[in-house]
Protein backbone atom coordinates (compact mmCIF):
# COMPACT_ATOMS: atom_id res chain seq x y z
CA UNK A 1 0.00 0.00 0.00
CA UNK A 2 1.07 3.50 -0.60
CA UNK A 3 0.69 5.94 1.77
CA UNK A 4 0.06 9.28 1.71
CA UNK A 5 2.23 11.98 2.35
CA UNK A 6 1.63 15.66 2.73
CA UNK A 7 4.19 18.01 1.19
CA UNK A 8 3.55 21.79 2.00
CA UNK A 9 3.88 24.10 -0.22
CA UNK A 10 4.46 27.71 0.78
CA UNK A 11 5.51 31.31 -1.83
CA UNK A 12 8.88 30.80 -2.15
CA UNK A 13 9.29 27.01 -1.70
CA UNK A 14 11.39 25.86 -4.57
CA UNK A 15 12.05 21.94 -2.97
CA UNK A 16 8.35 21.22 -2.87
CA UNK A 17 8.36 18.93 -6.30
CA UNK A 18 11.80 18.03 -5.15
CA UNK A 19 10.76 16.23 -2.00
CA UNK A 20 7.39 14.82 -3.50
CA UNK A 21 9.10 13.57 -6.75
CA UNK A 22 11.86 11.68 -3.96
CA UNK A 23 8.88 10.40 -1.91
CA UNK A 24 7.12 8.86 -5.10
CA UNK A 25 10.52 6.98 -6.22
CA UNK A 26 10.12 5.24 -2.69
CA UNK A 27 6.56 4.65 -2.37
CA UNK A 28 4.76 7.31 -1.41
CA UNK A 29 1.62 8.88 -3.04
CA UNK A 30 2.80 12.47 -2.53
CA UNK A 31 0.00 15.30 -1.77
CA UNK A 32 1.04 18.57 -2.28
CA UNK A 33 -0.67 20.92 0.13
CA UNK A 34 -1.10 25.03 -0.65
CA UNK A 35 -0.09 26.51 2.90
CA UNK A 36 -3.26 28.72 2.78
CA UNK A 37 -5.10 25.46 3.75
CA UNK A 38 -6.47 25.18 7.15
CA UNK A 39 -6.96 21.54 7.27
CA UNK A 40 -4.51 18.67 6.18
CA UNK A 41 -5.86 15.85 4.07
CA UNK A 42 -6.22 12.11 5.07
CA UNK A 43 -2.74 11.80 5.38
CA UNK A 44 0.02 9.64 7.04
CA UNK A 45 2.50 11.88 7.28
CA UNK A 46 3.41 15.39 6.52
CA UNK A 47 6.80 17.25 4.86
CA UNK A 48 7.66 20.54 5.29
CA UNK A 49 10.12 21.11 2.40
CA UNK A 50 13.09 23.38 1.60
CA UNK A 51 12.85 26.82 -0.31
CA UNK A 52 12.55 30.79 1.30
CA UNK A 53 9.40 30.93 1.98
CA UNK A 54 7.54 34.29 2.25
CA UNK A 55 11.15 35.89 0.78
CA UNK A 56 13.35 34.71 3.96
CA UNK A 57 11.98 38.37 5.03
CA UNK A 58 12.65 38.95 8.81
CA UNK A 59 13.95 35.18 9.56
CA UNK A 60 13.67 32.38 7.96
CA UNK A 61 10.37 30.93 8.60
CA UNK A 62 9.31 33.67 10.84
CA UNK A 63 6.12 34.86 8.41
CA UNK A 64 5.76 30.79 7.28
CA UNK A 65 5.05 30.03 10.75
CA UNK A 66 1.46 31.98 10.88
CA UNK A 67 0.45 30.66 7.47
CA UNK A 68 -2.74 28.48 8.08
CA UNK A 69 -1.35 25.09 7.23
CA UNK A 70 1.15 25.38 9.98
CA UNK A 71 -1.61 25.07 12.59
CA UNK A 72 -2.89 21.87 11.27
CA UNK A 73 0.44 20.70 11.23
CA UNK A 74 0.98 21.83 14.95
CA UNK A 75 -1.79 20.31 15.85
CA UNK A 76 -1.10 16.97 13.90
CA UNK A 77 2.08 16.72 15.49
CA UNK A 78 0.94 17.32 18.89
CA UNK A 79 -1.50 14.64 18.15
CA UNK A 80 1.78 12.13 17.80
CA UNK A 81 1.55 12.18 13.79
CA UNK A 82 4.70 12.75 11.65
CA UNK A 83 6.25 15.55 10.51
CA UNK A 84 9.45 15.81 8.55
CA UNK A 85 11.15 19.67 8.34
CA UNK A 86 13.78 19.91 5.59
CA UNK A 87 15.85 22.96 5.54
CA UNK A 88 13.34 25.89 5.64
CA UNK A 89 10.72 23.29 6.65
CA UNK A 90 12.88 22.96 9.97
CA UNK A 91 13.68 26.77 10.27
CA UNK A 92 9.92 27.21 9.98
CA UNK A 93 8.57 24.25 12.91
CA UNK A 94 11.41 26.04 14.83
CA UNK A 95 9.80 29.14 14.61
CA UNK A 96 6.23 27.62 15.65
CA UNK A 97 7.87 25.87 18.69
CA UNK A 98 7.48 22.43 17.22
CA UNK A 99 10.80 21.60 17.39
CA UNK A 100 13.64 23.21 19.64
CA UNK A 101 15.52 25.40 19.28
CA UNK A 102 16.70 28.81 16.57
CA UNK A 103 18.32 28.50 13.01
CA UNK A 104 20.69 31.47 12.60
CA UNK A 105 23.06 32.52 9.87
CA UNK A 106 26.01 30.48 8.95
CA UNK A 107 29.15 31.34 11.08
CA UNK A 108 30.69 32.01 7.47
CA UNK A 109 27.96 34.49 6.86
CA UNK A 110 27.85 32.74 3.20
CA UNK A 111 25.39 30.78 1.67
CA UNK A 112 27.03 26.84 2.38
CA UNK A 113 26.15 24.77 -0.98
CA UNK A 114 27.87 21.11 -1.09
CA UNK A 115 27.82 17.75 -0.27
CA UNK A 116 28.24 17.42 4.36
CA UNK A 117 28.98 14.11 5.67
CA UNK A 118 26.72 13.41 8.66
CA UNK A 119 26.88 11.02 11.40
CA UNK A 120 23.51 9.33 12.52
CA UNK A 121 22.78 9.51 16.88
CA UNK A 122 19.90 8.31 16.93
CA UNK A 123 18.59 5.21 14.54
CA UNK A 124 15.44 4.30 16.72
CA UNK A 125 12.91 6.99 14.70
CA UNK A 126 10.42 6.70 12.27
CA UNK A 127 12.94 8.62 10.39
CA UNK A 128 16.36 7.04 10.79
CA UNK A 129 14.33 3.13 10.90
CA UNK A 130 16.73 2.44 7.73
CA UNK A 131 19.56 3.41 9.21
CA UNK A 132 22.35 2.30 12.28
CA UNK A 133 23.66 4.30 14.72
CA UNK A 134 26.77 5.86 14.13
CA UNK A 135 26.02 5.38 10.03
CA UNK A 136 27.93 7.69 8.03
CA UNK A 137 25.62 9.82 5.42
CA UNK A 138 26.87 11.61 2.46
CA UNK A 139 23.82 14.80 1.83
CA UNK A 140 23.88 18.21 0.57
CA UNK A 141 23.16 21.04 2.18
CA UNK A 142 21.74 24.44 0.94
CA UNK A 143 21.11 27.29 3.15
CA UNK A 144 22.62 30.49 4.52
CA UNK A 145 20.71 30.42 7.84
CA UNK A 146 21.75 26.86 9.17
CA UNK A 147 23.56 27.07 11.93
CA UNK A 148 21.33 25.65 14.90
CA UNK A 149 21.50 27.05 18.53
CA UNK A 150 19.34 26.10 21.89
CA UNK A 151 19.34 23.66 24.53
CA UNK A 152 18.08 20.01 24.22
CA UNK A 153 19.14 16.55 25.74
CA UNK A 154 21.25 14.34 23.30
CA UNK A 155 18.12 11.99 23.39
CA UNK A 156 17.04 14.63 20.66
CA UNK A 157 19.74 15.22 18.55
CA UNK A 158 19.45 13.18 15.51
CA UNK A 159 22.56 13.87 13.04
CA UNK A 160 25.41 15.86 13.59
CA UNK A 161 28.04 16.94 11.13
CA UNK A 162 30.73 14.23 10.73
CA UNK A 163 33.38 16.01 8.68
CA UNK A 164 33.23 19.81 8.90
CA UNK A 165 30.93 21.86 10.41
CA UNK A 166 30.02 23.95 7.27
CA UNK A 167 26.99 26.12 9.62
CA UNK A 168 29.02 26.66 12.70
CA UNK A 169 26.03 24.88 14.23
CA UNK A 170 26.12 23.99 17.46
CA UNK A 171 28.07 21.10 18.93
CA UNK A 172 27.79 20.56 15.19
CA UNK A 173 23.89 19.40 15.46
CA UNK A 174 22.43 18.79 12.27
CA UNK A 175 18.88 17.40 12.58
CA UNK A 176 17.05 17.52 16.13
CA UNK A 177 13.67 15.51 17.11
CA UNK A 178 10.64 16.60 18.90
CA UNK A 179 10.59 15.45 22.90
CA UNK A 180 7.95 12.61 21.27
CA UNK A 181 10.35 11.80 18.37
CA UNK A 182 7.45 12.31 16.05
CA UNK A 183 8.75 15.27 14.43
CA UNK A 184 12.40 15.78 13.04
CA UNK A 185 13.94 18.81 11.22
CA UNK A 186 17.28 18.55 9.69
CA UNK A 187 19.31 21.08 7.58
CA UNK A 188 20.92 18.83 4.44
CA UNK A 189 18.14 17.84 1.82
CA UNK A 190 17.38 14.31 2.03
CA UNK A 191 15.38 14.31 -1.58
CA UNK A 192 18.54 15.46 -3.11
CA UNK A 193 20.69 12.81 -2.48
CA UNK A 194 17.84 9.37 -4.07
CA UNK A 195 19.30 9.14 -7.30
CA UNK A 196 22.81 7.72 -8.09
CA UNK A 197 23.07 10.41 -10.77
CA UNK A 198 23.33 12.79 -7.84
CA UNK A 199 26.46 11.00 -6.45
CA UNK A 200 24.58 10.04 -3.28
CA UNK A 201 21.13 7.74 -2.31
CA UNK A 202 22.10 8.26 1.36
CA UNK A 203 19.00 10.53 1.48
CA UNK A 204 16.51 8.02 0.61
CA UNK A 205 17.39 6.31 3.92
CA UNK A 206 15.93 9.40 5.50
CA UNK A 207 13.03 9.66 3.81
CA UNK A 208 12.26 5.71 2.84
CA UNK A 209 12.53 5.44 6.97
CA UNK A 210 9.22 8.06 6.77
CA UNK A 211 7.93 5.92 3.89
CA UNK A 212 7.81 2.61 6.13
CA UNK A 213 6.59 4.41 9.03
CA UNK A 214 4.02 6.02 7.02
CA UNK A 215 2.74 2.42 5.82
CA UNK A 216 2.98 1.00 9.08
CA UNK A 217 0.87 3.43 10.17
CA UNK A 218 -1.73 2.99 7.21
CA UNK A 219 -1.61 -0.81 7.68
CA UNK A 220 -2.84 -0.20 11.17
CA UNK A 221 -6.19 2.01 10.02
CA UNK A 222 -6.78 -0.55 7.46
Amino acid sequence: MAPRIAVLAFPGSNDDRDAAHALRLLGAEAVLVWHGEDELPDVQAVVLPGGFSYGDYLRCGAIARFSPAMQAVARYAGDGGLVLGICNGFQILAEAGVLPGVLRANASLEFACTDVRLVVERADLPFTGRCKSGQRLTIPIKCGEGAWYGELPDEQVVLRYADGNRTGALDAIAGVCSEHGNVMGLMPHPEHAVDPLLGSTDGSLILGSLVDAARARLSVLV
